[in-house]
Formats: C-alpha cells, sequence, structure tokens
C-alpha cells in the first residue's frame, strides 16, 4: 500500500476550483513533487495532505488510515514553510525544540534529539544563535531541523528554497536529498522550478489549473511529456501544430507548418487529426553556410542567426527559419564547436529521433 493516497480531492473556495479531482500515491520513502506554475493548486494540495485545509470531496490516506477529518497534530507530518516561519525572539535550540516542548517530551530527552537534528542539518555549534543571526541558508535548515526533531512520518515542504539566491537554492537542493535519502523519510515537495523537481525526485506531478497534466520519473517527464502544457512548462519550446501524413510503424511522416519531417516515435498515433509536434532543442545540428543554395534532405531546414548566447556549458540560439517562423537550439561544448555569431546562415539537421508527438 502506497505511504500516502490522495484519491479524487477536491477544493473549492467560494465559487473557484482550486483543485479539480486529483489522485496520486506516494510509495513509502519517495521524493514526490508537484510541479506547476502559481495558481496551479499544488501548495493547496500539500495543505490538505497536512491538514491545514480539508478536501470537499475525495479521500487522503496516510498509511492505512483516512485523515480527512485528522487536525495537522494528529498526521504525524512535518511542514516547512516557504517563510520558514521562525520565532524571532527564539534561540536556535528553542526554535527546534519547540514541538517537543509542546509534546512535553523531558529536558534531558529534548536536548539529545535536539543536537542529533541539528547534526543531520550541519548546524551544531549555532544552538545559541537567533535567526536573525543567520543567512537564508541557515535559516531553512533550522525549519528543516525543527521539523525532523520530531520524527514525523511525512515530510512537506512548501517552496522552501525560493527565498535563497541561485547559488545556494542549487547548493541547498542537493543537501536536502542528501538528507532525505539518508533518513528514508517519505516527502512531498513542492515548487515552479523544473530545475529543482528534475534534481531532486523520484516522481513529479506536473499540475495545471487544479489538475494534474502528467505524472512520472524526471526522465519522463523531460524526455516524453504528453501533452502541450507538460512539453512547454518544461522549457521545451519548439512545438508546432502537425498532421500525421503517414504511419510505418515506429517511423512517422509527419507535416507541420516548418515543412515535412521523418520522426522515430514509439507513440501509437493514428493518422486522423491534428497533434502536436516537439522538436527538442539539444537534438538539432548546426552547419554554417555561405548561401542557402544545396537542395536540403528531409529534416533538414535553412536559417538565419538571429540570437545568440553564450550560457556556460551550452550556447543558445534563435533561428529565423521562414514565414516569421524560428526554432530554439541548445548546443552543448560551445568552447570546443565554436559560438555561431548572430546574422550567420545555417543549415539545422533534425534526427528522426528528435522529436516528440504530443497530443493536443
Amino acid at each position: 500500500m502506497p505511504h500516502v493516497r490522495v484519491k479524487d480531492i477536491v477544493k473549492r473556495f467560494d465559487k473557484m476550483i482550486a483543485v479539480d479531482h486529483i489522485s496520486f500515491d506516494v510509495e513509502r520513502g519517495d521524493f514526490f513533487t508537484m510541479l506547476g506554475p502559481s495558481g496551479c493548486g499544488k501548495t493547496t494540495t500539500l495543505r490538505m495532505i497536512s491538514g491545514f485545509y480539508e478536501p470537499d470531496e475525495g479521500e487522503i490516506y496516510i498509511g492505512d488510515k483516512l485523515v480527512n477529518h485528522f487536525p495537522p497534530e494528529k498526521r504525524n507530518c512535518g511542514f516547512v514553510f516557504q517563510s520558514y516561519a521562525l520565532f524571532p525572539h527564539m534561540t536556535v535550540f528553542d526554535n527546534v525544540a519547540y514541538g517537543l516542548k509542546i509534546r512535553k517530551v523531558p529536558k534531558n530527552e529534548i536536548k539529545k534529539k535536539v543536537t542529533e537534528a541539528l547534526s543531520i542539518v550541519g548546524l551544531v555549534g549555532y544552538e545559541s544563535r537567533r535567526p536573525d543571526q543567520l543567512s537564508g541558508g541557515e535559516q531553512q535548515r533550522v525549519a528543516l531541523a525543527r521539523v525532523l526533531v520530531i520524527n514525523p512520518e511525512v515530510l512537506l515542504l512548501d517552496e522552501p528554497l525560493s527565498n535563497l539566491d541561485a547559488k545556494l537554492r542549487v547548493y541547498m537542493r542537493s543537501e536536502l536529498r542528501k538528507i532525505q535519502r539518508s533518513l528514508g523519510i517519505t516527502t512531498i515537495y513542492v515548487t515552479h522550478d523544473q530545475a529543482e523537481a528534475l534534481s531532486m525526485s523520484t516522481k513529479i506531478a506536473v499540475m495545471n489549473k487544479g489538475k494534474i497534466e502528467q505524472i512520472g520519473t524526471p526522465i519522463e517527464i523531460y524526455g516524453a511529456p504528453k501533452t502541450k502544457f507538460v512539453a512547454d512548462f518544461m522549457g521545451l519550446s519548439n512545438i508546432f501544430q502537425a498532421k500525421i501524413l503517414q504511419v510505418l510503424g515506429e517511423l512517422k511522416v509527419i507535416e507541420t507548418e516548418l515543412g515535412t519531417f521523418n520522426v522515430k516515435a514509439s507513440e501509437e498515433t493514428s493518422g486522423e487529426g491534428s497533434i502536436y509536434l516537439l522538436i527538442r532543442p539539444e537534438s538539432i545540428d548546426l552547419e554554417k553556410v555561405s548561401e542557402f543554395n544545396e537542395p536540403l534532405k528531409r529534416n533538414e531546414l535553412y536559417g538565419k542567426i538571429v540570437e545568440s548566447s553564450f550560457v556556460g556549458g551550452i550556447s543558445k540560439y534563435v533561428i529565423d527559419i521562414e514565414n516569421n517562423l524560428s526554432l530554439t537550439v541548445n548546443m552543448q561544448d560551445p568552447l570546443s564547436k565554436g559560438i555561431i555569431k548572430e546574422g550567420a546562415k545555417v543549415k539545422v539537421k533534425i534526427p528522426e529521433t528528435g522529436f516528440v508527438i504530443l497530443k493536443p
């Protein structure tokens, strides 16, 4: 049985449906992420799991217990808020010990448990400091220690890294994942950051307008998005309306406004109706040319570089094709391959495996 089961839950605020009949299972020890834009219902779902909100319809199970009507303190969930919600007048020790004192744990046991929790998050020696004497990353660790010290059955985190600068955010997501793995604690994480979700999660649920668009592993979500929304939200921006002209097993001949392509895709798709075709930015190859005078093969296009930017390990290009159409291309290892300047003419080559077929 899954450790957390969310079954067909609905949450309304007046006439607005914030969460619209969603279901998912979280296995014991998983790092499950709810990913989506602001207002998609992910934090509302997390608050229903924690007990801060009660669903209007549906069921929530933790283990084998139906917890719909359990108050937060009866669910044994630890909740880390986006704002950390530390007590400014308390020391680090007292902040972490607060939940234990409420539970009337003996003083000698409180000291032991607080020391263990601070050791887990790397803050031993910070016991006497106050929140205003800590960096953002240290405050986030205190908030995490305050939750871990009560030994929760499920860890719930609501965008806990959003207030950190970019470099610290990358470091802290690695630290969070290490802590979660070492403890084996079932974790449900809310974020709008695709990189966070991909790098930390065992499973991701992509949400949009109160519904779940797709659930899968990070590789499945990025590599095989099922809908146009998922592909677009994950940053795969070359999406064109298309029509399947011919199906020859895994090979499909697909017509788009860019042209006609040979596409190798395992999706079982009929030739009827329109679809969307995603062209992966990292799969496209570019070759500089002096003129557009050679005949093109299938899956080749001519274009002109209109934007060229160097972003560390990749170079990003926007290529003007024709008819006001453009392609985004991500080229790996630009230092050795060289950076193509704006204004250059290029031949665009797209392999048959460089596409994903998306449902309308």
